[in-house]
């Protein structure tokens, strides 16, 4: 039993509020008092679900292109020490054997659980539009490679990201909806008229709508319009105030709405640590600033950022407050709707069933954050994981 300053819900808050778990699970939530005595009081601390993040590279100073155990679970517990608790690995573009290897090494921790599913971003997109991803290893999807990627890893692979007007992107698309894989549109130089096709072939998910993509034209529209007009289409955004302009990602918010809107890291590395040298797949990567660039370059190499943040900014502008000494109250509208872009929309693009809210029958993981939205408690299927928690930095040399 854990009582609260308040509960949100992706539909309701309940003010004070309580929730029953048994199982691992959420069995019943109401207002009030709890009905009975508390295992975890938290005052006046609010309660949300934990956050669900589909498209992150690592964390921690350690990343999931690394391919190594080790390496996955830091880049996990960094995430989560942050709120995340369900997520994706996304792997960059890299050779067959490489990204075999990589899947054969991540693959059990998808089964025990640590990790939601895998996320292949690449390598089948466009070179005109390659961001932070290894040029030489871009190239058109191969029937027979998928398959073997499909075979390395048999139903870890949740999602994959591809541009549509590539020679076999279509094809593509179709054997992975047939293997239960959800497609994403994303690193693409296509007219509207292919995103379209893509998405009548069964694409449901744009990967960092404007990021790696035409910009949006009045004679030229490209994908952002094809994606952003479509309701069978989720939008991810990276919404730190370096990708996207904060004006903007609150536009295409109020556009598509909070049921369209996936609030996304794109994190690398660095997410959880300070400035300095990184990589990224095969390539280098410095942090300045906290944005994180390839060496030498401006192209951004995904992002710092964690979604205990975009949680933050997604509430956006200033707390009600009752009077000048009462405790900020966050309106109940904004709250919910901040919840549904950091935790039940992504849930649903992802297609996990289990989590993504607090309902009975789900998963019961939960975040407690004070009256300035910051964390104070994370629970993990009712599993209270850490209390005013640190992120180590990962190290290789000491595992």
């Amino acid at each position: 039993m854990i009582a609260a300053g308040r509960v949100v819900t992706s539909t309701a808050s309940y003010s004070p509020g309580w929730v029953e778990v048994a199982a691992g699970r959420t069995v019943a939530l109401g207002a009030g008092a709890p009905p009975r005595t508390p295992t975890h009081d938290l005052g006046s601390a609010i309660l949300v679900p934990g956050f669900v993040d589909i498209h992150v590279h690592g964390g921690g100073g350690a990343d999931y292109p690394t391919g190594t155990a080790a390496a996955a679970r830091a880049a996990r517990a960094a995430h989560l020490a942050h709120g995340t608790t369900q997520s994706m690995a996304s792997l960059v573009a890299a050779s067959p054997d490489t990204l075999r290897a990589q899947l054969a090494a991540l693959a059990p921790l998808v089964a025990d659980g640590t990790l939601g599913g895998i996320h292949l971003e690449g390598p089948w997109l466009s070179p005109a539009r390659a961001g932070a991803h290894d040029p030489e290893q871009l190239r058109d999807p191969d029937l027979r490679e998928i398959d073997a990627l499909l075979a390395a890893a048999p139903g870890a692979i949740r999602m994959v990201t591809l541009a549509p007007e590539l020679a076999g992107a279509i094809a593509a698309i179709e054997r992975f909806r047939a293997a239960g894989v959800v497609v994403a549109i994303g690193h693409t130089d296509a007219d509207a008229a292919t995103v379209r096709a893509a998405i009548d072939a069964g694409a449901t998910v744009a990967t960092h709508l404007f990021n790696a993509m035409p910009p949006l034209h009045h004679r030229t529209p490209g994908p952002v319009l094809a994606l952003l007009a479509d309701p069978r289409v989720i939008v991810e955004l990276i919404a730190d105030g370096t990708h996207l302009d904060d004006a903007l990602a609150h536009w295409v918010a109020a556009q598509a709405g909070p049921d369209r809107v996936a609030l996304v890291t794109d994190a690398m590395g660095a997410a959880g640590c300070g400035d300095g040298e990184y990589r990224l797949g095969v390539l280098d990567v410095t942090v300045a600033g906290g944005v994180a660039r390839l060496a030498g370059t401006e192209t951004i190499a995904g992002s710092t950022v964690t979604m205990d943040a975009l949680f933050r900014g997604a509430v956006g502008g200033a707390p009600e407050a009752a009077g000048a000494h009462a405790e900020p109250r966050w309106s109940d509208a904004a709250l919910e709707a901040a919840v549904r872009m950091t935790a039940t929309t992504p849930a649903r693009a992802a297609r996990w069933a289990e989590v993504g809210d607090i309902a009975p029958g789900l998963r019961a993981d939960y975040v407690a954050l004070d009256a300035e939205l910051q964390i104070v408690h994370v629970f993990s299927a009712g599993e209270s994981v850490r209390e005013n928690i640190s992120t180590p930095r990962y190290s290789a040399e000491l595992g």
